[in-house]
């Protein structure tokens, strides 16, 4: 292909890799809108830090469990059941101040296991355990998990969830390859549908993952989607984690005198 066609088709798709930024970044307010619900509902009341500490155990093994629990028939009431738990545990600020966002996963690892329809889950997945959790390796792992159970039309639209897998593949994991063939299967999904949105989507996401087949080097959007996560990550571990992802990719993170968070990019 001609240097100058190319050149001009990055120019073109490049753009499109930042609409996955777009979208991590609308999970994050739809996320923190879902934390404000649960603390005007009421959330827990003031603990201590051994208290948070214990009562994150208990949830732990509660999911773990619940992992194993038979449904007898009621696999939509138990991932509904949970599904509240988790915007309880979300909600309650002061706890995850205390003990972090790391049980997101497990509970949407429940949630899919018994209800893989339920396509706003895999939003909330995608947010609460790569954004907040710092766990984007664990998200895909549920994505691929549940993902086996879905078609093109069940549920509808069901190609968003391929563009979430995608967006985290590329974003977080650096994984260009992967996230590819995420979005050309997105395309892929979408074109089953003949409305205006859905034909805009599939040509956007074959478009994007085209230019991840020939433009492999995601480092800047990496950067950027890892600064979202340090700009909402509570717990030190989740900011030391972003901090040192940014860094591995080039990236250099100072703190300015009001203690927040500067992200500096490296030259193209």
């Amino acid at each position: 292909m001609p240097q100058q066609v190319k050149t001009s088709q990055a120019r073109i798709a490049q753009p499109l890799i930042f609409v996955a930024i777009a979208l991590v970044s609308a999970a994050s307010i739809g996320l923190l809108q879902t934390q404000r619900l649960a603390t005007l509902k009421g959330a827990a009341g003031a603990q201590s830090a051994s208290e948070q500490s214990a009562e994150a155990m208990r949830q732990r093994e509660q999911l773990a469990a619940l992992k194993q629990l038979p449904s007898f028939g009621f696999k939509n009431l138990i991932a509904d059941w949970v599904m509240l738990k988790f915007i309880q545990y979300f909600g309650d600020i002061e706890a995850r101040r205390q003990t972090g966002y790391g049980l997101s996963p497990d509970y949407f690892d429940v949630i899919l296991a018994r209800d893989p329809y339920f396509k706003d889950g895999y939003l909330f997945l995608s947010a609460s355990g790569t954004l907040f959790a710092g766990q984007p390796q664990r998200t895909v792992e549920i994505f691929e998990r549940s993902l086996t159970h879905l078609t093109p039309t069940t549920p509808e639209q069901a190609y968003v969830i391929w563009r979430y897998k995608g967006s985290d593949e590329l974003l977080f994991l650096g994984d260009s390859e992967a996230a590819a063939q995420s979005f050309a299967t997105a395309a892929d999904w979408a074109r089953v549908y003949n409305d205006p949105q859905s034909q805009a989507i599939a040509a956007q996401s074959r478009q994007t993952a085209q230019f991840l087949q020939e433009n492999p080097d995601s480092r800047a959007a990496q950067i950027s989607a890892w600064g979202i996560v340090l700009s909402n990550a509570f717990d030190d571990a989740t900011q030391q984690l972003a901090i040192q992802k940014i860094e591995q990719l080039g990236g250099r993170v100072e703190t300015d005198a009001s203690g927040r968070f500067r992200i500096i990019t490296p030259p193209s």
